[in-house]
């Protein structure tokens, strides 16, 4: 599976959310069912673009003077009056669901509704000075917004509009030889018509407006060269606030997503703020020079375009450097070379190169496949290249079941894939890994503020937490502070956090904009502004089935304690138990993989959905608490040790946490995967002695806060990494990258000794 939008895995990416994802409006607000009141609906045979909408307009006038139009809700009537033409009721239709959204504290989605208001208040599109009735009532609606708002506004009116089109031409062709339409067809028809017609128009005409808006607000140069290292010209946007009475500090974004538009508003949104806004574009991407070379060059090259900046007469001196994903690494990239003008990172969900991906803890992924291809095939990005869905899921089921090395898996899709082929050459996190971020001592220089924003179940937060726990560990006073709830990859990054999230309903209060708090903080490191509350402490946590934020000073004093849990081999009724005890009990589970069977794959760790109707039907041991007699709250990341005998000279290994309640749902909480041979040092491999035990140390996994019910018990499942997604470890003692199924040779033994212990930071829950 691809990374990206897809649920196997990240898209390395500082976006917040896809502007395409406007088109969930669609699904945001689908209609309530209602009674299948028959609605009339006949279109002649060949009918024209006039006639269909004459044809839709017709149905949205019968739900309006329908029988039960007084069921409509007020996202149904303010389409179906758009769609009837009714402009003039549309637009305080409108305008009353924005205002009831505001005062329901639902800002974001007030702002989306922008473009239907003002298609409203321009009336029909056909008529004569429609533009200019738009455009008048765009510059009414604008002039009244402060930057920041009327920048997120902006957002607003992009959205996928092909994607959307072929959506309702497929809906209409459904429905052609019909003669009749129930209520929640027919609503369906005219919330789609209401959104294709809006964004159409937007589309056309927003575009300048927008731009026009920018520029009175903002003075913004999108063709600023910035020189760096080795020779090497940057390209940059620069945007100002017009209306600053002196150089301000500078907001940096460093990226090599290249999207000059994307990148010209998130350079204003900075600007916004009240900051000089700076998106650098990395070496060899849009008008700069050299090559592009993802992780190897940004600490220098970051570095570089700081103290260029701290040296224009537009800044006072100060830059600070915050975005999420790649650019997150890119800000801890940089700091590692402490330019002095950098006086704070805020990055989100930050990578590390090497141990959260390509790699996780030694273990090459093939989530991000692709994704060199998209960075770095051209200037800007190679979205053709990217966005090919079906290449991309099928590559990993073909090279799993051809059984050929993991390093050939560029020759099964038939393009070389030369940085993977690169770093393929490094598996150990040795010097060329080293050297992009920080490491060791070097995390004691770092004395600058920092902000971590990571999510439970963000697919990089191995990352994130290592930065967090390295820089605290050789700094133990540095001034860091983690913020991290129930969020993902990309949900992390946004202003707008979702409500629902692969199955589990998130607590309201967990809603946060990470834009907004990223600067409030930055305004209290630099200018000495309120700290915000959220940020309260060092380690600030949404705690799940509390909807409330809690703060500690550690990760340790959040997790209040860790309890030892052994791998029993007594029976219960849904596996093992998981036995609370420091006295490990006598007892070993065995279990054989065959690494040459291709047709079937093991437990699968990842964490969709989060919450499920039932334990996981996987061939992993399954081991089982007994129940809470008390709620408990689980705060932190677990810890273990585990005690492992095997015929072979290595193996992956996952380990998986999950709550199982009363009720029977399953809520997964956290989870490890890792190589047995890196687990107690990744820098240097230490292969396993057959028939030997031998101690798999468990580091490097995933935080969780979480409130367990009373009657709720701790689930964990142990197995041994199998799938097409990962590199198939043989267990020979060779490169991984060099094994082939023709190495499986006998099946895999392990043994797991009951002396395996996992340490999980669980204490009785605090009332409020």
């Amino acid at each position: 599976m691809t990374h990206g939008d897809l649920p196997g895995r990240i898209r390395l990416s500082g976006q917040r959310s896809l502007r395409a994802g406007l088109l969930t409006v669609l699904l945001l607000f689908a209609p309530a069912a209602g009674a299948q009141q028959s609605l009339h609906w006949t279109t002649p045979a060949g009918a024209d673009t006039r006639q269909l909408d004459g044809a839709i307009a017709g149905l949205a006038r019968q739900l309006l003077e329908g029988s039960d139009a007084d069921s409509l809700t007020p996202v149904q009537r303010s389409h179906l009056l758009l769609v009837a033409g009714r402009h003039a009721q549309a637009s305080a239709a409108i305008a009353a669901l924005m205002q009831s959204l505001r005062e329901q504290g639902n800002e974001s989605q007030a702002q989306r509704w922008t473009p239907y208001l003002l298609m409203a208040q321009a009336g029909c599109p056909a008529r004569p000075g429609f533009d200019r009735a738009y455009a008048a009532a765009f510059s009414a609606r604008f002039a009244a917004l402060d930057d920041v708002s009327a920048l997120k506004t902006h957002y607003w009116f992009t959205t996928n509009l092909p994607v959307a089109q072929a959506k309702l031409d497929a809906t209409l062709a459904a429905h052609a030889n019909n003669a009749s339409l129930t209520r929640e067809q027919a609503l369906d028809v005219v919330r789609q018509t209401a959104f294709v017609e809006t964004f159409r128009v937007a589309g056309r005409l927003a575009p300048d407006l927008i731009r026009a808006d920018e520029d009175r607000r903002f003075e913004i140069d999108d063709a600023v060269r910035i020189p760096a290292a080795e020779g090497v010209v940057l390209s940059a946007h620069v945007a100002r606030p017009r209306r600053s009475a002196s150089p301000p500090p500078a907001a940096m974004l460093f990226t090599i997503y290249t999207d000059p538009a994307r990148n010209r508003t998130q350079a204003a949104l900075a600007a916004a703020h009240g900051y000089v806004g700076v998106v650098v574009d990395a070496r060899g991407k849009r008008l700069g020079t050299g090559t592009a070379a993802p992780y190897e060059t940004e600490g220098v090259d970051a570095a570089a375009a700081v103290d260029w900046i701290s040296q224009q007469p537009w800044n006072d001196g100060r830059v600070v450097m915050y975005g999420g994903s790649y650019s997150g690494f890119a800000a801890w990239a940089a700091a590692k070379h402490a330019p002095p003008a950098l006086k704070a990172i805020a990055p989100y969900v930050a990578a590390i190169p090497g141990l959260g991906l390509p790699m996780e803890n030694n273990v090459f992924l093939s989530a991000n496949y692709a994704w060199p291809f998209y960075v770095a095939n051209n200037r800007l990005l190679d979205n053709d290249t990217y966005n090919q869905r079906a290449r991309w899921d099928a590559l990993t089921e073909r090279w799993y079941a051809s059984g050929r090395p993991y390093r050939q898996i560029d020759q099964v899709d038939g393009t070389p894939n030369p940085w993977l082929q690169r770093w393929l050459a490094h598996p150990d996190y040795d010097a060329y890994w080293q050297a992009m971020v920080p490491y060791g001592d070097d995390f004691a220089r770092i004395r600058i503020p920092v902000l971590s924003i990571t999510g439970y179940y963000d697919d990089g937060q191995v990352s994130a937490l290592q930065y967090f726990r390295e820089h605290t560990r050789y700094l133990p006073d540095a001034d860091h502070r983690l913020l991290i709830g129930p969020y993902d990859h990309f949900g992390t990054q946004a202003n707008v956090k979702a409500m629902e999230l692969r199955g589990y309903s998130v607590d309201p209060v967990a809603q946060f904009d990470t834009d907004a708090i990223t600067f409030q903080w930055f305004d209290h490191v630099l200018n000495g502004a309120p700290l915000p509350a959220l940020l309260a402490d060092r380690v600030n946590y949404q705690l799940m089935g509390t909807n409330r934020w809690d703060h500690a000073p550690s990760l340790h004093a959040a997790g209040g304690g860790m309890k030892t849990f052994h791998l029993s081999s007594e029976r219960t009724d849904a596996g093992y138990r998981l036995m609370e005890t420091t006295a490990p009990p006598a007892g070993v589970l065995t279990r054989t993989v065959d690494f040459a069977d291709r047709n079937s794959s093991r437990h699968n760790y990842y964490p969709w959905p989060i919450l499920r109707d039932g334990p996981p039907d996987n061939g992993g041991l399954t081991f089982v608490s007994a129940p809470f007699d008390q709620p408990m709250d689980m705060v932190g990341p677990f810890t273990g040790d585990l005690k492992i005998r095997i015929n072979k000279r290595d193996v992956d290994l996952t380990v998986t946490l999950y709550e199982w309640q009363k009720d029977g749902k399953v809520m997964q909480l956290s989870y490890y995967v890792g190589r047995a041979s890196y687990a107690a040092d990744m820098t240097t491999r230490h292969l396993l002695t057959p028939g030997q035990w031998t101690h798999v140390p468990l580091q490097r996994t995933r935080m969780t806060g979480r409130r367990l019910a009373e009657g709720s018990r701790l689930l964990v499942v142990m197995d041994v990494l199998k799938d097409a997604e990962h590199q198939v470890n043989h267990g020979t003692g060779k490169d991984v990258s060099d094994e082939s199924v023709a190495d499986a040779g006998e099946p895999l033994r392990i043994e797991w000794s009951a002396e395996s212990m996992l340490r999980v930071p669980l204490r009785a829950a605090v009332a409020e």
